[in-house]
């Protein structure tokens, strides 16, 4: 390693999330395998990976943002908190952000080395930061349990505050700590005990842990192992396929729907948040601050949570995640096929331009209006109204899957056939229509929709609110964001230059169409000065041109 100052600055932030990225890639396989609680899913290494992934994207984004200055500690820490807070996935990953942002709190926001803000943390700082975290953890779940994540990050503050010395002595102290507690929790959650594992979102604060202590000392911790316990063999590779026992109250028994979105809110109108989600379900996670929270909750009506999320504020990059899917898709496909059965599609669609294109295509439409995402019980309403014993939903928008996913749920209790393809913007939408064809069997049918609109890159192009990290560097307020697949790939100044660059990444990968949404906002000269971009550039490309309407988008852009 080649920092080795024993001291907690930029560069060990740097190096600590590349190595804890590496760290939870080796051993994320072996954490889903382990993952009994507080379900049974498989996705708890998974989903730290993904966290640290987003934390790592967003402190790169920092140093290539300042080069060739180098950021100073402060900056380097408020954007792995950030990262991790933007990009939590499952229980496990929303509380590594709220650990990360404890730290932030301190080694950034609260620095203890008198006068000097931007100078390195000694081993005084990292044993606060650890306490901190520690805290705001427990803080953030709203029935903290033993035998879990957060006792084993207690048990490193704990060992951190007991030990002198610099941060290399106290990271290494943190990680022994954590072992140590890691190593006890299946005698203290009857879950645990009964598989005859540890917690595996302990585990991965573990790896997290023992990165941190390379990062500062330069130096490799042992390998953590599962020592053997009473009754059960010592567990040190246990294969994916592994079926381990649980309770059935850690198991299909608990809620039926897992629902994590960011929301936009005041401290106030989150406190009323925490108590009607915890009214509604369990394992609640409500991590964040400075009006930007990620909320994680299991619950049974999915829908009802994410309009909570709306009453408080603004939710987005809302995911659901249905726990017993699986089996529900292997009932379903037992069931003998209903042939040549009246058909009809339900698509959320943003901008009346749009909805008229939509409608005179044969399909009941949704609003979604900006701000205002329709609920699940608007979009029962809509399949309703449908009158089809068979219906296709398309959600149009990633942050609409969740309430798609429950009035699909809704609809099929009232014995209507529904297929939910998960378009992710209303260009994919538009290809999935292209191909519907009503006198088809179902399964065909939506097998050819799922793989046209699956085949069918997507873009947008928005405005910044606000200066923020992104995935392409640092954006100003009034920037053009070009986001390919979701995620911003393009910063600009202009929307016809943004536009041209974002085509060529897209096309660059081939395609043979392409299809603009143009927003109220955005001149037919624009749209004009694209195709002729494309047909220049891009040869045996064809391009068709829709308007959006007044609630559109400013630019969507879709290539088949």
């Amino acid at each position: 390693m080649p920092h080795v100052r024993h001291v907690l600055d930029a560069a060990a932030v740097r190096a600590w999330c590349s190595l804890a990225l590496e760290a939870l890639g080796r051993e994320r396989a072996e954490i889903d395998a382990i993952n009994v609680y507080p379900v049974a899913d498989g996705d708890t290494g998974t989903n730290l990976y993904l966290t640290v992934e987003s934390a790592h994207q967003a402190v790169e984004a920092v140093f290539t943002g300042l080069e060739p200055a180098a950021p100073a500690l402060p900056d380097v820490m408020r954007a792995m908190a950030h990262g991790a807070l933007i990009g939590a996935r499952g229980n496990s990953g929303t509380i590594l952000a709220q650990l990360l942002r404890g730290m932030s709190q301190v080694l950034a926001d609260g620095h203890p080395r008198e006068g000097d803000h931007e100078g390195p943390a000694d081993g005084t700082a990292l044993r606060l930061a650890l306490r901190r975290a520690a805290e705001s953890a427990r803080e953030a779940v709203a029935h903290p349990v033993e035998g879990t994540v957060l006792t084993v990050a207690t048990a490193a503050a704990d060992a951190a505050t007991a030990t002198d010395g610099d941060c290399g002595t106290v990271a290494r102290a943190a990680y022994e700590g954590a072992c140590a507690a890691l190593d006890a929790t299946p005698g203290q959650l009857a879950a645990l005990g009964s598989a005859g594992v540890v917690d595996a979102g302990g585990r991965g604060l573990v790896a997290v842990l023992g990165a941190l202590s390379q990062a500062v000392s330069g130096n490799v911790v042992p390998v953590w192992r599962q020592r053997p316990m009473d009754g059960h063999a010592r567990v040190d590779a246990v294969s994916v396929d592994a079926e381990l026992e649980c309770p059935d109250e850690h198991g299909v028994a608990g809620p039926a729907f897992e629902v994590i979105y960011l929301l936009e809110a005041d401290d106030r109108a989150v406190a009323r948040l925490r108590t009607r989600l915890d009214a509604l379900g369990d394992s609640l996670v409500v991590v964040g601050g400075e009006g930007l929270w990620n909320v994680h909750v299991h619950v049974d009506d999915a829908g009802a949570a994410v309009e909570a999320g709306v009453e408080a504020g603004r939710p987005y990059r809302i995911r659901i995640t249905h726990f017993g899917l699986g089996d529900v898709h292997a009932d379903r496909a037992a069931a003998p096929p209903r042939e040549r059965a009246q058909r009809a599609v339900v698509a959320v669609v943003p901008g009346d331009g749009l909805a008229g294109l939509y409608a005179e295509a044969g399909a009941t439409t949704v609003p979604d209006r900006p701000g205002e995402p329709p609920a699940s019980g608007e979009l029962v309403d809509a399949i309703r109204r449908a009158h089809a014993r068979e219906v296709v939903l398309l959600p149009n928008d990633a942050e609409m899957r969740h309430t798609a996913a429950a009035a699909a749920e809704q609809a099929r209790s009232e014995g209507v056939r529904v297929a939910l393809i998960p378009t992710r913007s209303a260009v994919q939408g538009i290809a999935a229509l292209a191909v519907h064809e009503p006198d088809r069997r179902f399964d065909e049918d939506v097998v050819a929709m799922t793989s046209a609109a699956g085949a069918t890159r997507y873009a947008e192009l928005a405005v910044a609110e606000r200066q923020s990290w992104t995935m392409a560097g640092i954006c100003q307020a009034g920037d053009v964001l070009g986001l390919i697949d979701g995620d911003v790939a393009v910063i600009g100044h202009e929307v016809p230059a943004t536009a041209r660059t974002v085509l060529d990444r897209m096309l660059a990968a081939g395609g043979e169409l392409v299809t603009l949404v143009l927003g109220d906002d955005v001149p037919d000269e624009v749209a004009d000065a694209l195709e002729r971009h494309v047909r220049e550039a891009h040869l045996a490309v064809d391009t068709v041109v829709y308007r959006g309407g007044r609630q559109s988008a400013l630019l969507l852009i879709g290539v088949e």
